[in-house]
């Protein structure tokens, strides 16, 4: 017999869903992790119900394809709304399943309005039936993969997923097919391309390209590149837009936040150009430069090709200026700093993917971490969400591994200690899943950003302050390989060890956090 729930698990399959995670509860979430094992769907248990959803956003940035999780009613919605969000402002597609108590239940037992609860963070919701799934589930995905990309809702009332369904499944492919169409026109006709500006294009003399997280697909990367190669056109890159242009490449200029540390550049060109650049990637404060400001859509990039001339840029001035930006985030400490240990750990794995969480470590690792392809580097970015790098990590592992390389590439979680606590328990989810993983712990008993920004405002410190934790201990406790280090050498050692660990490893760095107020300045002035 098909169930309603192996319909929903066929679906997810057809669009390239590769693993469901979650906290599931006793409804329909039951029905929906059989019909996964029935169908060789994975799914992953996480300690959390955001856990999940991170672990899925990751998924659906490095794939182009859905991400999915799952919770249990009324508590568990209300602990995916972190995820949810994320996943809004991250712009990644993610589809999001929730209990639901059956029809007609009149108690009021964990009853939350599931979907006005969601409703700010989702892109539509819906409740799922038995006599409308197979259309429901075409919506679900075509919304969420439908520009902008984001999450979307699907309410699962406890006694429908075990139905029988007996009508004709929809036309799924045709149902997607029918709605990207429309987006594309639409696109096409928003006037946001290159040929209204060809003018000022042909004149310019140092065009500036701003690339953004519109722009990480295979195809525009590509032709990103090869336009600065055959222009001579540098390129600054947003943190989610890392590896568009890789950081080796002759022509990239740094990252690019509506920050300070990257103003030098900017304000040699003439003609800033931006390329699926999204503003919830900026700093939420005012724009202040004056130069015309063209927006391409990552479509239109070939058009580009003939609208601009060779630059005049110094490819020399570009690289003094990108090496200031670089030493700019790099602080001269008494003990371990934090640039260092990123230096070492880049350095000991070149090829690794890395996924960096909300923090004053966040400066160093994006700056100076080499990214040689897109979604290389995962990072929140618009909700900018403590204890992202863990879960987030922990999708791309499991994709890593699903691939089936001979040569699995390294996982690496950059976390703070204060982000790490918000997320342990997923320290063993890697465990159970045995995941080649390592976590790199910036331990410094503080929330550090925080402690910075009270300084600004002259405050007395308060509230920032984490107790010591023995970080080495609590991953072994959870069957991860646990490293304490306290100078270069040490950490050189213990990601020597890591990295030929076959299971998740976690490394607590003892840093030293006096550098970070100055490179806070440097970056975002």
């Amino acid at each position: 017999m098909t169930t309603v729930a192996d319909v929903i698990v066929a679906r997810l399959c057809d669009a390239g869903v590769r693993h469901v995670f979650g906290v599931p509860g006793g409804g329909s979430n039951l029905d929906l992790v059989a019909a996964c094992g029935r169908a060789g769907l994975p799914f992953v248990l996480t300690a959390t119900e955001t856990g999940g959803a991170i672990a899925a956003l990751a998924q659906a940035e490095i794939s182009g394809r859905p991400g999915a999780c799952l919770t249990t009613l009324g508590p568990g919605v209300a602990a995916v709304v972190n995820g949810a969000a994320c996943a809004r402002l991250e712009r990644a597609p993610l589809l999001v399943f929730t209990d639901a108590a059956p029809d007609g239940t009149t108690f009021e037992h964990q009853r939350l309005d599931h979907r006005a609860l969601l409703a700010p963070v989702t892109k539509w919701s819906t409740v799922i039936d038995d006599s409308t799934v197979a259309d429901a589930m075409a919506q679900a995905v075509a919304c969420a993969t439908e520009e902008p990309r984001g999450p979307v809702h699907l309410e699962c009332p406890g006694d429908v997923l075990a139905r029988p369904f007996t009508d004709s499944p929809a036309t799924f492919a045709a149902y997607r097919t029918a709605r990207l169409a429309k987006t594309r026109k639409r696109h096409r006709g928003s006037g946001a391309d290159p040929s209204g500006n060809v003018d000022l294009l042909r004149r310019c003399e140092r065009p500036l390209l701003l690339v953004g997280l519109g722009a990480r697909d295979a195809a525009t990367a590509s032709s990103i590149r090869a336009l600065c190669a055959s222009h001579r056109i540098p390129a600054l890159v947003t943190y989610k837009a890392k590896g568009v242009v890789a950081d080796a490449d002759s022509w990239f200029a740094g990252v690019f936040t509506n920050g300070a540390v990257e103003r030098p550049v900017i304000e040699q060109a003439d003609v800033l150009i931006a390329v699926g650049l999204d503003a919830v990637e900026l700093l939420p404060r005012a724009w202040t430069y004056a130069q015309p400001l063209v927006h391409v859509p990552s479509s239109e990039v070939a058009a580009l090709f003939s609208a601009l001339d060779v630059s005049r840029w110094s490819h020399a001035a570009l690289q003094q200026a990108l090496a200031r930006q670089r030493a700019a985030v790099c602080v001269a400490a008494d003990r371990l700093a934090p640039h260092r240990v990123v230096e070492i750990a880049a350095r000991a794995a070149p090829r690794a993917r890395v996924a960096v969480d909300a923090g004053a470590h966040m400066f160093p690792a994006t700056m100076l971490w080499p990214i040689g392809e897109p979604n290389g580097m995962l990072i929140s970015n618009g909700l900018s969400t403590m204890g992202f790098a863990l879960p987030a990590a922990i999708g791309a592992a499991l994709l890593e591994r699903q691939g089936g390389h001979s040569s699995e590439r390294h996982t690496f979680a950059l976390t703070g200690d204060g982000g790490l606590l918000m997320c342990a328990g997923e320290l063993a989810t890697a465990a159970r899943e045995g995941l080649h993983l390592i976590v790199i712990v910036f331990d410094d008993q503080a929330l550090s950003l925080i402690d910075i920004k009270q300084q600004q405002r002259r405050m007395s410190r308060s509230g920032v302050d984490i107790t010591a934790v023995d970080w080495r201990a609590v991953g072994q406790s959870m069957g991860v390989r646990g490293h304490t280090v306290t100078t270069e050498g040490e950490l050189a050692s213990a990601l020597e060890t890591a990295l030929q660990h076959r299971g998740p490893s976690l490394i607590d760095v003892r840093v030293d956090s006096g550098g970070y107020p100055a490179i806070l300045h440097a970056v975002r002035g």
